[in-house]
């Protein structure tokens, strides 16, 4: 077996020089062998793969937070909208702040289908999660359209909701909560454009009676998209919802 970029492949499938040199050194050779791997943002080399420790310094999340919606704060307590009106979830995690260079990476994997960037950012956010010592009974990703799947090719929070599951051994359920009505991007629009926007997307395939749900997405603006998945969740049985993202945005403008 030969590894390359953390995938295992069969030496018999390899051709050319690659192949000859894995048999010369032998399968534990191989196995043991580090291949470079270049920094997502500054190019240098990183032995890790993902971002090289320089530019982790840039990456790093805010420190004050709202326990409730995740809002970067200047001092300790819950922001003022989740006071005036409490969100459906309970809860968010959040591995970064959606700020420079972090929404380059977010729109790399998420328009331009960098798997690489999407492993490393899936990476990020279960060790965020696990830090948080949160184990819900199930993991789910927010849903996109049978349109928007199309013209991307791949489900983006549901390969992030896998990468998390995978880490965490966490229940992954993707089959369950699903986007029947296709949308318009959420972007510019203001919270009560994009309430009207979600009306009536989403449903629930199943219930959850009594349990504790976790729902990931690549991006948390105003939290309408979760608040709006939540409810139908509370509706179908569950006890606690909580959001998994992997960036909040730190002013309400553009997002989910």
């Amino acid at each position: 077996m030969l590894i390359i970029l953390g995938v295992c492949v069969d030496v018999k499938l390899i051709s050319g020089p690659v192949r000859t040199f894995a048999e010369k050194i032998g399968i534990r050779g191989v196995g043991r062998l580090r291949l470079r791997r270049d920094c997502l943002l500054c190019l240098g080399e990183t032995s890790a793969g993902g971002v090289c420790q320089n530019c982790e310094h840039f990456l790093a999340p805010a420190g004050v937070r709202c326990p409730r919606c995740a809002l970067p704060l200047a001092q300790e307590g819950a922001c003022g909208d989740c006071l005036r009106l409490p969100p459906a979830f309970d809860d968010i995690v959040t591995a970064f702040d959606y700020r420079f260079p972090v929404d380059r990476l977010v729109r790399r994997f998420k328009f331009s289908g960098d798997l690489a960037v999407g492993v490393y950012l899936g990476e990020a956010l279960a060790r965020r999660v696990a830090a948080s010592g949160a184990r819900p009974d199930f993991v789910l990703a927010s849903p996109a359209s049978a349109a928007r799947l199309r013209e991307r090719g791949f489900d983006a929070a549901l390969l992030l909701a896998r990468r998390v599951r995978s880490r965490l051994g966490l229940r992954l359920d993707a089959r369950s909560l699903v986007k029947v009505r296709h949308t318009p991007a959420q972007a510019g629009l203001s919270r009560g454009q994009r309430q009207d926007n979600l009306r009536d997307a989403f449903a629930v395939r199943r219930p959850f009676t009594g349990l504790h749900l976790a729902v990931v997405d690549d991006v948390m603006t105003t939290g309408v998209t979760l608040s709006s998945l939540a409810t139908l969740l509370r509706r179908a049985g569950a006890r606690r919802v909580s959001g998994w993202v992997v960036a909040r945005t730190p002013e309400p403008a553009g997002g989910g």
